[in-house]
C-alpha cells in the first residue's frame, strides 16, 4: 500500500537531484547574495541609461576608492553580525582612530607608521571591552555599543583639540598612498592570474580530497565554468578600469582583507565557531565551543576593522575633523553589511557581504550625485533598498523555520 505523494515525491528526488540541489543551495546563504547581485547591476543598468557618465571608467574608479573605507568597516560588522552581536560604535571608532593618526602625525610628530599602530590599537582596545562586556556581564550589545558611540565621539573631540580639525601634509606617505597609490598595470595584470590559477588550483584539491573520502563534490566540469567566469570578470574589470588610473591599493586592501575573512570563516575551526555561536548559541555551548573567546574575537576584529577604515578615510580627506566617522557613516556600514546578504538575527552571512553591500551603497550615492539630487533623496532610496533587504531576510529565516 502506497502512501500518497510518496511515490511522486521520490520520482521528483530521482528525476530532479540537480534542480533540488539547486534550490536547496538558494535557500542557503547563497539565496541572501543572488538578489543583491541582480539588483547592484540593475541599478548600474538604470543610472548608466539616464547618465553614461555613471559607467565610465574614471567614476567607477571613484566609486572603488570610495567603497574602501567604508566597505572595511563593513567587513568587520558582519562578523559582529554573524554571532547574533551587533556595533553601533564602528562610525565613532573610526572618527577616534583618525583624530589619533592625525594628531600623532601632526601634533605629536610620530612617524606614520607608529601613528597607524596606535591608531589600530584604539580599535583593538574598544574591541576587547566590549568583548568583555557581552560575554562577562551579559549585557545587550545595542546598549553599550550605543554608549560607546557618543563616549568615543567625545573622546574623539577631545583628541583633535579646539580646533575640531587636523590637516594631513600631503607630502605623508599615508595620503599619496591611498589617494594616488595604483597598481602598476602589469602588478594587476600578474595579479589576476595568480588568483584566477590559485582559485583554480584550490578547488581542484579540494574537489580530489572529497572524491577521495567518498563525499559529494562538484565535478571538474563546474569547476572550469566558475573558474571562467571569475577571469572574465577580472579581466574585464583590469581593463576597463585601466583605461583610467586603474586598481587603488586601498580597493586591492580591502579585497585581500575580504578573501582572508572569507578563507576563516569557511575553512578554519574559528569559522565555524562562528556560525555556531550565530546559529544557536546555547547549543554551541552544548557543543564545546568556546563562545565567549569567538564573541570577543569578533568584537575587536569588528572595531580594529572600524579603526582601519577610519584611518584610510583620514588618508583619502588628508584630514581629521569632527566630521569623521560620523553617524552616516555606521549607518552606511550596517547598512552595507545587511543589504549585502548578512543576516540580522546571527549565523548567515559572508565576507563578500560587504563587497556587495557598499557598492550598492555607494552607487546610489555616486549615481545620485551625478544627476544632482539632494541628500534627502539618497537616505530614502538606500533606506528603502535597506528595507527590502530585511524583509527578504525575515522571508527566509521564516522559510528555515517551517
Amino acid at each position: 500500500m502506497s502512501v500518497p505523494g510518496r511515490t511522486s515525491g521520490a520520482a521528483l528526488d530521482r528525476s530532479g537531484v540537480l534542480s533540488g540541489s539547486v534550490v536547496r543551495q538558494l535557500r542557503g546563504a547563497h539565496l541572501g547574495m543572488l538578489p543583491i547581485v541582480g539588483a547592484l547591476l540593475l541599478i548600474w543598468v538604470v543610472l548608466g541609461a539616464i547618465n553614461p557618465a555613471f559607467l565610465s571608467a574614471e567614476n567607477l574608479v571613484n566609486l572603488t576608492l570610495q567603497s574602501a573605507p567604508t566597505g572595511i568597516i563593513a567587513l568587520g560588522v558582519v562578523l559582529v553580525l554573524l554571532v547574533g552581536q551587533i556595533d553601533l560604535s564602528v562610525g565613532s571608532v573610526s572618527g577616534l582612530a583618525a583624530a589619533v593618526l592625525a594628531v600623532g602625525t601632526v601634533n605629536l610628530d610620530w612617524p606614520v607608521g607608529l601613528a597607524i599602530l596606535a591608531a589600530l590599537a584604539v580599535g583593538v582596545v574598544v574591541g576587547l571591552g566590549y568583548g568583555l562586556l557581552s560575554t562577562r556581564l551579559g549585557l545587550a550589545s545595542f546598549v553599550f555599543t550605543l554608549a560607546g558611540l557618543l563616549i568615543l565621539a567625545g573622546v574623539q573631540l577631545r583628541v583633535l583639540g579646539p580646533s575640531g580639525s587636523i590637516n594631513i601634509p600631503f607630502e605623508s606617505w599615508l595620503v599619496r598612498t591611498v589617494q594616488q597609490g595604483f597598481l602598476a598595470p602589469a602588478a594587476a595584470w600578474g595579479l589576476v592570474v595568480v588568483v584566477v590559477v590559485g582559485y583554480a588550483a584550490l578547488r581542484v584539491v579540494d574537489h580530489l580530497r572529497r572524491v577521495r573520502a567518498e563525499l559529494p563534490s562538484p565535478g571538474l566540469g563546474r569547476i572550469a565554468i566558475r573558474t571562467a567566469v571569475l577571469a572574465a570578470v577580472l579581466v574585464g574589470t583590469v581593463a576597463y578600469l585601466g583605461t583610467a588610473r586603474g586598481i587603488g591599493y586601498t580597493v586591492v586592501l580591502f579585497v585581500a582583507l575580504v578573501v582572508v575573512v572569507d578563507v576563516l570563516l569557511r575553512r578554519t575551526r574559528w569559522g565555524r565557531s562562528v556560525r555556531a555561536v550565530g546559529g544557536n548559541r546555547r547549543s554551541a555551548l552544548l557543543a564545546g565551543v568556546a563562545v565567549r573567546r569567538t564573541v570577543v574575537s569578533c568584537f575587536v576584529a569588528c572595531s580594529t576593522f572600524a579603526a582601519l577604515g577610519g584611518i584610510l578615510a583620514a588618508g583619502r580627506l588628508a584630514a581629521a575633523n569632527q566630521g569623521t566617522g560620523a553617524a552616516d557613516t555606521y549607518l552606511t556600514a550596517i547598512a552595507a553589511a545587511v543589504i549585502g546578504g548578512t543576516s540580522l538575527f546571527g549565523g548567515r552571512g559572508s565576507a563578500w557581504s560587504a563587497v556587495l553591500g557598499v557598492l550598492v551603497i555607494q552607487s546610489i550615492a555616486n549615481g545620485l550625485t551625478l544627476l544632482n539630487l539632494d541628500t534627502a533623496t539618497r537616505y530614502i532610496v538606500t533606506g528603502a533598498v535597506l528595507l527590502l533587504a530585511i524583509v527578504v531576510d525575515m522571508l527566509i529565516r521564516g522559510r528555515r523555520e517551517v
